[in-house]
């Protein structure tokens, strides 16, 4: 590898929410920025469910409010919840313009457009392109190894996901802090007038289920088991039989869990590649999106000489552990009320 010279200044690996956020970040501020997605975004995946509070932070990456209403499938002003049989409809809130309404969007859609926008700030996407391997000198990330050929870059940043491509490759430890959890999810083509208005989740302590319409004639489901259940991948919710199976259900592991270290020399970690909660979390894309721009804006600051690598690399890993903290000890009490333990 040559001293100074690099084939792009960031090679970002996974171009989902966190992954394009990050890019569209980087990209805004001047930087050369490659992204290596290895799917086609054809097989859809759960977090369908938008709090409204994203829009501003989507209106600042770029998507206004028309190119989201293209992949928005449904809207509501919030979500009906039963815990433990007491029933309540727990709203965004609302203002002088009125009630704040969230969104459930075609994940593949929604995706398909946060890396549209990358590509029209100049982001050079290779999809479907696989990352294989890690390029470095001495104890610094210095590109990777993709189906595509080696690519130098001065910064890498993991978004892969649940995948966690760089935990496994620089042999990083994980902190779990939950029992291991699978969300089974599904979806279902038909009518069902009593789910249109708004999601519905239920639980108690054998575990949760989340239904909402998601898209005109479509529904979805997710159910997590707290008591060690498995659910079988012929499982479908009862009140959702009269709907038909839009081909077979999917897993996903959701065990709570936190990389030992979320960025290092030349690297970052974004999304679920750097943390991860259940679903009941309610914001996994908004914290994609979030940490994503945010290890953006310290990519940036260190390119430029504006910080130091190592202060900017501190400042990620208390703002990342923060919150995920805060937001499993939340979450745990939440648990703990249901009479679950173990989490936390």
């Amino acid at each position: 590898m040559e001293t100074g010279h690099y084939d792009t200044d960031v090679a970002i690996i996974g171009g989902g929410p966190a992954g394009s956020a990050a890019a569209i970040g980087c990209a805004s501020q001047g930087l050369r920025v490659r992204v290596f997605e290895r799917e086609r975004f054809a097989a859809e995946r759960p977090g369908e469910t938008l709090h409204p509070g994203i829009e501003p932070l989507l209106t600042q990456l770029g998507i206004d409010s028309e190119r989201l209403a293209t992949v928005v499938g449904a809207r509501h002003t919030g979500i009906w919840v039963a815990w433990n049989g007491i029933r309540r409809f727990d709203a965004f809130g609302s203002d002088t313009h009125g009630a704040w309404r969230g969104f459930q969007v075609r994940r593949t859609a929604f995706d398909a457009l946060l890396l549209e926008r990358a590509s029209e700030l100049g982001v050079a996407v290779s999809q479907p392109c696989a990352v294989s391997g890690l390029l470095t000198q001495g104890d610094t990330v210095r590109g990777v190894l993709s189906a595509a050929g080696p690519v130098t870059a001065r910064t890498v940043i993991d978004a892969s996901g649940r995948a966690q491509w760089l935990c496994r490759h620089q042999q990083i430890s994980k902190t779990t802090a939950s029992p291991r959890l699978i969300a089974r999810y599904g979806y279902a083509a038909g009518a069902w007038p009593e789910r249109d208005d708004a999601p519905h989740m239920t639980g108690d302590a054998t575990g949760w289920l989340w239904t909402a319409k998601v898209w005109p004639g479509t529904y979805q489901w997710t159910r997590v088991a707290l008591d060690g259940t498995t659910i079988p991948a012929d499982w479908m919710p009862a009140e959702m039989r009269h709907l038909t199976p839009n081909g077979p259900s999917r897993g996903a592991d959701v065990t709570w869990r936190v990389a030992g270290e979320v960025a290092g020399p030349g690297w970052f970690m974004v999304g679920d590649a750097a943390a991860v909660l259940d679903p009941t979390s309610s914001h996994g894309v908004l914290k994609a999106l979030l940490s994503g721009r945010t290890a953006a804006q310290l990519v940036g600051a260190i390119l430029s000489g504006a910080a130091p690598p190592r202060e900017a690399t501190e400042v990620y890993r208390d703002w990342l552990s923060g919150w995920f903290d805060n937001d499993a000890a939340q979450m745990a009490r939440f648990y703990a009320g249901l009479g679950v333990e173990g989490f936390g």
